[in-house]
C-alpha cells in the first residue's frame, strides 16, 4: 500500500450535493487526506416569496414555481443547494428591497454565504470526528475573505491558504489566490505578488523532491489552463463550426516557479473544463475540472510513496 491516498478536488462553489460527496469520499476511496483547493462558495441568492396563502413561489433556472407545502419548499431548497446557489425564504415586500437595493442583497448574500460554509464545517467535524481523516479546505480566487476566520480552529477542517502544512511526510505548499481575471474576484492578484507569495512559502520548504504545490490556478500555457476567450461583454468568442476560441489564462508565475523548484507533485483547479494533466520537468500537474452545477464531484486519488507518484485516477460521481 501507497504511504499516502490523497483525494484532491476544487471548485465546489456553494454545491451541498458535491461537498457532502466530498466528506464521504474519504471513505469511498480509502483515503484519510481530502484536499479542497478553493472556491467554496456559491455565486447567488435564489429568492422564494413566502405568500399569505402559506404558499411559496420562486423563479429558479429560468423557470417559475409554485411550492404549494413545505414538503415542496424543502424539495426546492436541497436542489437550490445542490447547484451552488443560497435560498432565502422572505416576504415579497422584503424580496422587492433585495431587488432594488444591492447593498442590502450584497449583505444577505454575506450571510448565507457565511451560514453555509459554519454548516459545512459542522457536517464534517460530526461526520469524520475520530476517524483520523483530515479536509484540507483552503478559499480561492472567487472566495470573500470573510469566510477565512470560519475555516481556522478546528479538528477535521485545516485551511492551508499561504502556508506550508505538513501532510504525513509531505511538505504541501498551498495558495488559493489567481492571476488577474475579468471578474477581478476578490483574491485576484498581479503576476509579481503571485509569484512573492510563492517565493515566501517555498523558502519554508526542506524537500522539494516529496513537495505538493497546492495552487487553486494552473500553470501557463498547458493543457490544464485552457478556458474560452471573451469579447469585451464577456462573451465567448465565436470559432469556426460552432466552437469557442481557446486560450491559456493560467498563472506565468506559478509555472515559473514549478519550473524552478520542480515539486513533486502541483494540484490545481480553477479553469473548470480544463480537466487533465501535464508534465512540466519532473512535476507531475493535475486538475481536475468541475461541474458542480450538475452536482457533480469530479477529483482525482493519488497514491504517493516517498518521491514518487505512484498511481493517479481521475474520478466523476
Amino acid at each position: 500500500m501507497p504511504k499516502l491516498r490523497i483525494f484532491y478536488t476544487s471548485d465546489l462553489h456553494g454545491s451541498e450535493r458535491c461537498y457532502r460527496k466530498l466528506i464521504n469520499a474519504a471513505r469511498v476511496y480509502k483515503t484519510n487526506v481530502l484536499v479542497v483547493g478553493g472556491d467554496l462558495t456559491g455565486k447567488r441568492i435564489v429568492p422564494i416569496i413566502r405568500q399569505a396563502d402559506k404558499t411559496y413561489k420562486m423563479r429558479f433556472l429560468g423557470e417559475d414555481f409554485l411550492l404549494k407545502n413545505e414538503s415542496e419548499l424543502e424539495k426546492a431548497k436541497k436542489q437550490i443547494k445542490s447547484v451552488g446557489y443560497y435560498a432565502h425564504i422572505a416576504d415579497e415586500s422584503e424580496i422587492r428591497i433585495l431587488r432594488e437595493d444591492d447593498k442590502k442583497l450584497q449583505e444577505t448574500f454575506a450571510e448565507t454565504m457565511k451560514e453555509t460554509i459554519t454548516n459545512w464545517v459542522k457536517f464534517a467535524e460530526e461526520k469524520l470526528k475520530g476517524s483520523g481523516v483530515k479536509v484540507y479546505m483552503m478559499p480561492g480566487n472567487d472566495d470573500d475573505y470573510s469566510i477565512d476566520p470560519l475555516l481556522e480552529g478546528h479538528d477535521v477542517i485545516v485551511n492551508p491558504n499561504e502556508k506550508v502544512v505538513t501532510v504525513n511526510d509531505h511538505e504541501m505548499l498551498s495558495l488559493g489566490y489567481a492571476n488577474m481575471t475579468p471578474w477581478q474576484c476578490p483574491r485576484d492578484i498581479s503576476e509579481e505578488e503571485l509569484g512573492s507569495k510563492i517565493e515566501a512559502l517555498t523558502s519554508k520548504i526542506g524537500r522539494m523532491d516529496r513537495a505538493v504545490f497546492n495552487t487553486h490556478v494552473p500553470p501557463y500555457k498547458t493543457t490544464i489552463d485552457l478556458a474560452p476567450e471573451l469579447d469585451e461583454k464577456f462573451r465567448p468568442k465565436a470559432a469556426g463550426g460552432g466552437g469557442v476560441v481557446m486560450g491559456n489564462v493560467g498563472s506565468t508565475a506559478v509555472r515559473k516557479a514549478i519550473e524552478e523548484y520542480q515539486p513533486l507533485l502541483g494540484l490545481h483547479g480553477h479553469i473548470h473544463d480544463s480537466k487533465g494533466m501535464c508534465q512540466i520537468g519532473r512535476t507531475l500537474c493535475l486538475n481536475p475540472g468541475s461541474e458542480y452545477v450538475d452536482g457533480i464531484l469530479r477529483g482525482v486519488i493519488l497514491d504517493i510513496d516517498g518521491s514518487q507518484v505512484r498511481d493517479y485516477l481521475f474520478t466523476s460521481g
